[in-house]
Protein backbone atom coordinates (compact mmCIF):
# COMPACT_ATOMS: atom_id res chain seq x y z
CA UNK A 1 0.00 0.00 0.00
CA UNK A 2 1.38 3.50 -1.16
CA UNK A 3 -1.33 5.84 -0.12
CA UNK A 4 -4.17 6.37 2.27
CA UNK A 5 -7.54 8.55 1.53
CA UNK A 6 -9.11 9.40 4.95
CA UNK A 7 -12.75 11.06 4.94
CA UNK A 8 -13.16 14.64 7.27
CA UNK A 9 -16.25 14.46 8.75
CA UNK A 10 -17.15 12.09 11.35
CA UNK A 11 -13.93 10.42 10.35
CA UNK A 12 -11.28 12.93 11.82
CA UNK A 13 -13.32 15.42 13.24
CA UNK A 14 -16.38 14.94 15.52
CA UNK A 15 -18.88 16.74 13.16
CA UNK A 16 -22.16 15.63 14.16
CA UNK A 17 -21.72 16.22 17.67
CA UNK A 18 -20.85 20.39 17.08
CA UNK A 19 -23.26 20.42 14.20
CA UNK A 20 -26.34 18.70 16.39
CA UNK A 21 -25.25 21.32 19.28
CA UNK A 22 -25.59 24.47 16.54
CA UNK A 23 -28.54 23.18 15.26
CA UNK A 24 -30.52 23.06 18.60
CA UNK A 25 -29.04 26.00 19.69
CA UNK A 26 -30.64 27.76 16.68
CA UNK A 27 -34.03 26.55 17.00
CA UNK A 28 -33.77 25.68 20.49
CA UNK A 29 -35.22 21.80 19.69
CA UNK A 30 -32.86 18.85 19.51
CA UNK A 31 -35.43 16.64 17.24
CA UNK A 32 -34.86 17.89 13.71
CA UNK A 33 -31.05 16.80 13.25
CA UNK A 34 -32.49 13.74 10.40
CA UNK A 35 -34.40 16.68 8.69
CA UNK A 36 -31.63 18.96 8.29
CA UNK A 37 -29.20 16.44 7.16
CA UNK A 38 -31.61 16.01 4.37
CA UNK A 39 -31.64 19.70 3.53
CA UNK A 40 -28.21 20.10 3.68
CA UNK A 41 -28.06 17.10 1.42
CA UNK A 42 -29.85 18.41 -1.12
CA UNK A 43 -28.82 21.31 -1.04
CA UNK A 44 -24.78 20.44 -1.33
CA UNK A 45 -26.01 18.11 -4.54
CA UNK A 46 -27.12 21.36 -6.04
CA UNK A 47 -23.27 22.70 -5.60
CA UNK A 48 -21.83 19.65 -6.95
CA UNK A 49 -23.90 19.46 -9.72
CA UNK A 50 -23.21 23.41 -10.33
CA UNK A 51 -27.03 24.69 -9.68
CA UNK A 52 -26.60 26.76 -6.51
CA UNK A 53 -23.23 28.99 -5.57
CA UNK A 54 -21.31 27.64 -3.02
CA UNK A 55 -21.35 31.15 -1.61
CA UNK A 56 -25.25 30.79 -1.34
CA UNK A 57 -26.00 27.28 -0.32
CA UNK A 58 -25.81 27.63 3.66
CA UNK A 59 -28.14 30.67 3.55
CA UNK A 60 -30.45 28.87 1.31
CA UNK A 61 -30.09 25.64 3.31
CA UNK A 62 -31.36 27.21 6.62
CA UNK A 63 -34.17 28.77 4.76
CA UNK A 64 -35.60 25.92 3.14
CA UNK A 65 -35.38 24.25 6.23
CA UNK A 66 -37.00 26.79 8.32
CA UNK A 67 -40.13 26.46 6.08
CA UNK A 68 -40.15 23.46 6.36
CA UNK A 69 -41.20 23.66 10.06
CA UNK A 70 -43.51 26.50 9.28
CA UNK A 71 -41.10 29.46 9.86
CA UNK A 72 -41.34 32.01 7.22
CA UNK A 73 -38.29 34.30 7.10
CA UNK A 74 -36.74 37.39 5.37
CA UNK A 75 -33.19 36.77 3.91
CA UNK A 76 -32.14 39.50 6.79
CA UNK A 77 -33.33 37.21 9.56
CA UNK A 78 -31.86 34.29 8.16
CA UNK A 79 -29.03 35.54 7.69
CA UNK A 80 -28.62 36.33 11.40
CA UNK A 81 -29.30 32.62 12.16
CA UNK A 82 -26.92 31.26 9.88
CA UNK A 83 -24.14 33.16 10.87
CA UNK A 84 -24.69 32.51 14.65
CA UNK A 85 -25.00 28.85 13.57
CA UNK A 86 -21.83 28.70 11.64
CA UNK A 87 -20.06 31.19 14.06
CA UNK A 88 -20.71 28.48 16.89
CA UNK A 89 -20.02 26.06 14.56
CA UNK A 90 -16.40 26.78 13.04
CA UNK A 91 -15.38 27.70 16.86
CA UNK A 92 -16.05 24.11 18.58
CA UNK A 93 -14.64 21.84 15.80
CA UNK A 94 -12.84 18.55 17.70
CA UNK A 95 -10.80 15.77 16.75
CA UNK A 96 -11.52 12.47 17.61
CA UNK A 97 -9.06 11.26 19.92
CA UNK A 98 -7.67 8.83 17.91
CA UNK A 99 -6.82 11.24 14.33
CA UNK A 100 -3.82 12.94 15.47
CA UNK A 101 -2.04 9.56 16.64
CA UNK A 102 -2.86 7.74 13.37
CA UNK A 103 -1.67 10.56 11.33
CA UNK A 104 1.41 10.77 12.74
CA UNK A 105 1.72 6.99 12.34
CA UNK A 106 0.44 7.05 8.79
CA UNK A 107 3.14 9.67 7.87
CA UNK A 108 5.74 8.14 9.83
CA UNK A 109 5.53 4.97 7.66
CA UNK A 110 5.72 6.71 4.47
CA UNK A 111 2.54 6.91 2.97
CA UNK A 112 1.09 9.50 0.81
CA UNK A 113 -2.37 10.89 2.12
CA UNK A 114 -5.34 12.63 0.72
CA UNK A 115 -8.72 14.52 2.43
CA UNK A 116 -11.12 13.26 0.70
CA UNK A 117 -14.87 15.20 1.94
CA UNK A 118 -18.33 15.15 0.11
CA UNK A 119 -18.31 18.67 1.32
CA UNK A 120 -19.40 21.83 -0.69
CA UNK A 121 -16.74 24.13 -0.56
CA UNK A 122 -12.85 25.58 0.78
CA UNK A 123 -14.14 25.66 4.72
CA UNK A 124 -12.96 22.27 5.14
CA UNK A 125 -9.80 23.31 4.26
CA UNK A 126 -9.89 26.06 7.22
CA UNK A 127 -11.01 23.40 9.28
CA UNK A 128 -8.44 21.24 8.66
CA UNK A 129 -5.97 24.20 9.46
CA UNK A 130 -7.48 25.23 12.29
CA UNK A 131 -7.69 21.56 13.94
CA UNK A 132 -4.02 21.54 12.75
CA UNK A 133 -3.91 18.71 10.38
CA UNK A 134 -3.75 20.18 7.46
CA UNK A 135 -0.09 19.53 7.06
CA UNK A 136 -0.59 16.05 7.21
CA UNK A 137 -2.19 15.96 3.89
CA UNK A 138 -0.40 15.72 0.17
CA UNK A 139 -3.76 17.03 -1.45
CA UNK A 140 -7.29 17.73 -0.02
CA UNK A 141 -10.60 16.94 -2.13
CA UNK A 142 -13.48 18.61 -1.96
CA UNK A 143 -16.54 17.52 -3.66
CA UNK A 144 -18.31 20.95 -4.38
CA UNK A 145 -14.77 22.03 -6.29
CA UNK A 146 -14.66 18.90 -8.22
CA UNK A 147 -18.08 18.72 -9.12
CA UNK A 148 -17.88 14.53 -8.30
CA UNK A 149 -18.87 13.32 -4.62
CA UNK A 150 -18.45 9.87 -3.40
CA UNK A 151 -19.57 7.18 -4.29
CA UNK A 152 -18.64 8.31 -7.96
CA UNK A 153 -15.33 6.79 -9.11
CA UNK A 154 -14.01 10.48 -10.92
CA UNK A 155 -13.30 11.90 -7.09
CA UNK A 156 -11.60 8.57 -5.89
CA UNK A 157 -9.22 8.43 -9.38
CA UNK A 158 -8.27 11.67 -9.04
CA UNK A 159 -7.08 11.55 -5.58
CA UNK A 160 -5.12 8.81 -6.83
CA UNK A 161 -4.06 11.09 -9.92
CA UNK A 162 -2.99 14.23 -7.55
CA UNK A 163 -0.49 11.49 -5.36
CA UNK A 164 0.69 9.52 -8.25
CA UNK A 165 -0.44 6.36 -6.74
CA UNK A 166 -2.42 3.46 -8.50
CA UNK A 167 -6.24 3.15 -6.96
CA UNK A 168 -5.19 -0.74 -6.19
CA UNK A 169 -2.51 0.29 -3.70
CA UNK A 170 -4.32 3.06 -2.25
CA UNK A 171 -6.80 2.35 0.61
CA UNK A 172 -10.08 5.13 1.82
CA UNK A 173 -11.40 5.10 5.07
CA UNK A 174 -14.96 6.69 5.86
CA UNK A 175 -17.32 6.21 8.61
CA UNK A 176 -19.80 5.62 5.47
CA UNK A 177 -20.66 2.30 4.10
CA UNK A 178 -21.90 3.11 0.87
CA UNK A 179 -20.12 6.43 -0.47
CA UNK A 180 -17.10 5.51 1.56
CA UNK A 181 -16.08 1.60 1.56
CA UNK A 182 -18.18 0.59 -1.30
CA UNK A 183 -17.43 3.81 -3.66
CA UNK A 184 -13.92 3.06 -3.00
CA UNK A 185 -13.77 -0.41 -3.70
CA UNK A 186 -16.10 -0.08 -6.76
CA UNK A 187 -13.27 2.50 -7.67
CA UNK A 188 -10.73 -0.18 -7.29
CA UNK A 189 -9.55 0.78 -4.00
CA UNK A 190 -9.50 -1.13 -0.82
CA UNK A 191 -12.28 0.24 1.00
CA UNK A 192 -12.53 0.33 4.94
CA UNK A 193 -15.67 1.48 6.36
CA UNK A 194 -14.64 3.53 10.23
CA UNK A 195 -17.78 2.20 11.83
CA UNK A 196 -17.71 4.24 14.86
CA UNK A 197 -21.30 4.05 15.75
CA UNK A 198 -20.56 -0.04 16.16
CA UNK A 199 -23.51 -0.18 13.48
CA UNK A 200 -25.00 -3.90 13.06
CA UNK A 201 -24.85 -3.48 9.40
CA UNK A 202 -22.27 -6.12 7.85
CA UNK A 203 -19.91 -4.67 5.19
CA UNK A 204 -19.43 -6.07 1.77
CA UNK A 205 -17.02 -8.82 0.63
CA UNK A 206 -13.58 -7.68 0.86
CA UNK A 207 -14.69 -4.14 2.74
CA UNK A 208 -12.45 -4.07 6.41
CA UNK A 209 -14.47 -2.62 9.03
CA UNK A 210 -12.74 -0.87 11.84
CA UNK A 211 -14.19 0.69 14.80
CA UNK A 212 -11.89 3.40 15.24
CA UNK A 213 -8.60 4.80 13.84
CA UNK A 214 -6.30 3.09 16.63
CA UNK A 215 -7.04 -0.20 14.89
CA UNK A 216 -6.26 1.34 10.74
CA UNK A 217 -1.85 0.82 11.06
CA UNK A 218 -2.25 -2.60 11.87
CA UNK A 219 -4.76 -3.96 9.16
CA UNK A 220 -2.83 -2.25 7.28
CA UNK A 221 0.23 -4.39 8.15
CA UNK A 222 -1.62 -7.21 9.07
CA UNK A 223 -3.88 -7.07 6.09
CA UNK A 224 -2.71 -5.72 3.42
CA UNK A 225 1.22 -6.29 3.33
CA UNK A 226 1.93 -2.73 2.92
CA UNK A 227 6.48 -2.93 2.56
CA UNK A 228 6.75 0.58 3.99
CA UNK A 229 5.57 -0.18 7.27
CA UNK A 230 8.15 0.00 10.18
CA UNK A 231 6.83 1.83 12.54
CA UNK A 232 5.18 -0.16 15.67
CA UNK A 233 2.61 1.19 18.50
CA UNK A 234 1.90 2.76 20.65
CA UNK A 235 2.74 6.06 19.57
CA UNK A 236 2.78 9.52 20.70
CA UNK A 237 -0.84 10.26 21.86
CA UNK A 238 -1.73 7.28 23.86
CA UNK A 239 -3.14 5.37 21.88
CA UNK A 240 -2.58 1.67 21.37
CA UNK A 241 -2.57 0.28 17.87
CA UNK A 242 -2.71 -3.44 18.78
CA UNK A 243 -6.15 -4.15 18.63
CA UNK A 244 -6.49 -4.36 15.21
CA UNK A 245 -10.07 -5.91 13.87
CA UNK A 246 -10.48 -8.52 10.97
CA UNK A 247 -11.98 -7.96 7.67
CA UNK A 248 -15.45 -9.21 7.36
Amino acid sequence: MHAVCLDIDDTLVDFTATARKALSDMIGRDDMWLKWQRTTDEHVAKVVAGDLAYEDMHEARTKAFMADLGALLDDDLVAVLERRRSTQLRTTWRLFEDTLPCLDWLRAAGLKLAAVTNASGAHQRTKLERLGIGRFFDTVLIAGELGAAKPDPVIFHTACSRMDVDPDQTLHVGDLLEADALGARDAGLHGVWLNRSLDDARPATGIAMIETLADLPELLVTEYRTPTLAVTGPLSGGADFRSARGVV
